[in-house]
């Protein structure tokens, strides 16, 4: 009855049972026992050295612990540990699944807000303007450079679509260029056109840069802006 998922192999790493949790990990069926563990199309992605660890778990009795994925985003703590009898005799290995997604998730929430603290840290006092915009364009960041440049207090620029600082004959060419960093194109500093809270055209020298996670996926865009000449 437990919610672990958990599968027991024999030495020949057949499947001998499992419980329920562990079906939909390894895409699991009553009749999979019996068969060995390499013959299952597991849903962990970017793992594939189950039975290779766990044939060595075997073989050293030292037992085996990581963190793997899911094809639908779940998370878990992987473990490999010897399987013993009651009468203490290694007939196989114990293969379990620790759902942490739930602690992944807070986890990669506080680095960014980490991420988002020492990027704020480092421009508080820089002149020149420097916004944060999550993958939808809305405001996220903004320091006292922008609130001086373009006129918005931070409480009032958070929350503040992307596109409702731009003219509107330059947000077709903003939004693309947004959507190249988004997809890690590298964008060479460029002059464009923002507006400030009192409704003015103001042309600036853009810098934008992608902010990744720790699986180097972007969930945000940094964008540096100095007051420049022209703008496009």
């Amino acid at each position: 009855g437990t919610g672990i998922g958990t599968v027991f192999v024999d030495h020949e790493l057949r499947i001998l049972r499992f419980t329920p949790a562990a079906s939909g990990i390894l895409n699991l069926i009553p009749g999979d026992i019996g068969r060995p563990v390499a013959h299952i199309a597991s849903n962990l992605v970017r793992y594939d050295s189950l039975v290779t660890d766990t044939r060595h778990v075997l073989d050293t009795l030292v037992p085996k612990e990581t963190e793997v994925q899911t094809a639908d985003g779940k998370f878990y703590t992987l473990r490999i540990q010897p399987y013993r009898t009651l009468e203490n005799v290694i007939e196989g290995a114990v293969i379990s699944f620790i759902d942490i997604t739930a602690m992944v998730r807070v986890r990669e929430d506080l680095r960014k807000a980490n991420d988002l603290l020492r990027l704020a840290v480092v421009v508080r006092d820089t002149r020149d303007a420097v916004t944060v915009q999550d993958l939808e364009g809305v405001t996220i960041a903004w320091n006292p450079g922008a609130e001086k440049l373009y006129g918005w207090p931070e409480s009032e620029a958070r929350g503040l679509p992307f596109r409702d600082r731009v003219p509107a004959a330059a947000r077709k060419i903003e939004h693309a260029r947004l959507q190249q960093v988004i997809r890690g194109e590298v964008v060479p500093p460029y002059t464009a056109q923002r507006l400030t809270k009192a409704g003015r055209v103001l042309p600036v020298r853009v810098t934008a840069t992608a902010l990744v996670d720790a699986e180097g996926k972007v969930y945000a865009v940094a964008m540096t802006e100095s007051p420049g000449e022209g703008g496009a």
